[in-house]
């Protein structure tokens, strides 16, 4: 028996496909949804056996579930997902829900069902690039994670997390809020802010202490992306990398600094002072005299070099938009203050921007440096010029130097390691080359007429 007309009417308008079985699992009645999902009329179900429809590998588990929900002796709601045979022979997973509540109006028990197609197959292609994700991951030591938006959910981490945080994954996944654990007590409130930017749908990037197991001796880097949905962050995702390696070299090269800065210039101060007497005081031995205070000159120099090499391999960031036309000039100026005696020819555009360390005028500095004083010249020549073109700014600085020797244009060219036997001359041709290199640039050394061209190419930041 149908449901009264009234009923009808209102069951053929629901979006569900609902349908009424009895107790053999014959349909009674179907509605106007039955035609959407399936493709076939209502009446074309109707005194049809509904288990026909249903996948072989689904048929028991659903037919156990009718039986036992409508033979309960108290009230029995049951949801159950499973494969239904479409009218054109195709799969359609549906999600049911069926009670053992009967009425008078009612020829049957009620079965309401609706189309998750679409979410199984987004489900199976989520669990897929997991499991992939998963397999990747597990090859680094890096830690890859993914939050909900607010951080109350974590929706992925790889197994690296434990070896860095100290924490096993587990906990992580039963209360997120445990990873604030991990972090030393005076770095949790500088996380948390950055939590809640992250959060707000902002980048972060950071470096802080972890791993209470370790004693808070774990330095990591972060860097964390938001992903927003419709104007809204619906997950956070991002990696974790143990910097403790370079936390301690980087500490280790502030002492080699602070020993350069201060006990071997005042220990070179001694020795050229005492120098500068013993020219004063025994004219017959101040020519050796001068060399020991020239050579202790040099030295103050190159510890200055040093100085600049650590600062610049500690705090370089990467690549940003410079001016290379205003590095050039306040590089010859720089150079001028020095009291070099040179001709220095600048030709270049009126700005020129490319992708650099800022500290991109100490490499010109060097170079010039490098030109004059090596050049035979009374006044040395050397000229610096900037070509452009759509995607490289260049650098060509020309000397009438002799060639520069092959040890030198190894260091430029990134070919040469030092060691005890083989050994470049000074480090302003390794400050130059560190700089290009972080840069992201190259260098290139040629023999041009009577004098040598380095040619440093930048790329030029986008538009």
């Amino acid at each position: 028996m149908d449901p009264s007309p009234s009923l009808g009417v209102l069951l053929d308008h629901a979006r569900d496909k609902i349908i009424l079985l009895d107790e053999r699992g014959r349909v009674t009645y179907a509605n106007g949804a039955v035609e959407d999902i399936l493709g076939a009329s209502p009446e074309a179900f109707e005194g049809e056996d509904v288990f026909d429809y249903i996948h072989p590998d689904d048929i028991d588990a659903v037919r156990a579930a009718f039986e036992e929900t409508i033979r309960s002796e108290t009230f029995v709601e049951t949801t159950i997902e499973y494969r239904c045979r479409a009218a054109d022979g195709s799969w359609v997973h549906l999600e049911s829900r069926m009670s053992n509540l009967t009425d008078d109006e009612l020829d049957g028990y009620v079965v309401s069902s609706r189309d998750i197609t679409d979410r199984v197959a987004a489900q199976r292609e989520h669990e897929a690039v997991t499991r992939r994700l998963r397999e990747l991951s597990a090859t680094t030591g890096d830690v890859l994670w993914m939050f909900d938006g607010d951080w109350s959910e974590l929706l992925f981490v790889n197994p690296s997390y434990e070896d860095v945080y100290g924490q096993s994954a587990e906990t992580l996944e039963a209360d997120p809020q445990r990873f604030l654990d991990t972090i030393h007590p005076d770095d949790r409130a500088t996380v948390e802010e950055a939590m809640a930017y992250l959060s707000a749908g902002n980048s972060a990037d950071m470096e802080y202490r972890v791993n209470p197991n370790k004693d808070y001796r774990t330095w990591v880097w972060v860097q964390a992306e938001p992903i927003v949905e419709g104007g809204e962050v619906v997950r956070i995702t991002g990696f974790t990398r143990d910097i403790t390696d370079r936390h301690r070299r980087e500490r280790q090269l502030y002492v080699l600094d602070n020993l350069l800065r201060h006990n071997l210039r005042n220990d070179i101060n001694t020795i050229s002072g005492n120098a500068e007497l013993i020219e004063e005081e025994a004219p017959e031995v101040a020519d050796r005299a001068a060399v020991i205070r020239r050579t202790g000159e040099e030295l103050l120099r190159s510890a200055e070099k040093d100085r600049d090499i650590i600062e610049l391999l500690i705090g370089a960031t990467g690549p940003e938009r410079v001016d290379v036309v205003a590095a050039i000039e306040t590089a010859a100026e720089t150079v001028r203050d020095r009291g070099l005696v040179a001709d220095i020819d600048i030709s270049t555009p009126e700005t020129a921007d490319a992708l650099a360390l800022p500290e991109l005028r100490l490499a010109v500095v060097e170079l010039l440096e490098n030109a004059i004083l090596h050049s035979d010249a009374d006044t040395p020549l050397v000229s610096v010029t900037v070509e452009l073109d759509a995607e490289r700014v260049a650098i060509l600085v020309d000397d009438d130097a002799p060639p520069v020797p092959e040890m030198e244009e190894a260091v430029l060219a990134g070919h040469h390691n030092m060691d005890g036997l083989y050994h470049s001359t000074g480090l302003g041709l390794w400050l130059v080359y560190w700089v290009v290199e972080l840069s992201d640039g190259r260098i290139e050394v040629t023999r041009r007429g009577g004098g040598n061209r380095i040619r440093v190419d930048l790329a030029r930041p986008p538009e």
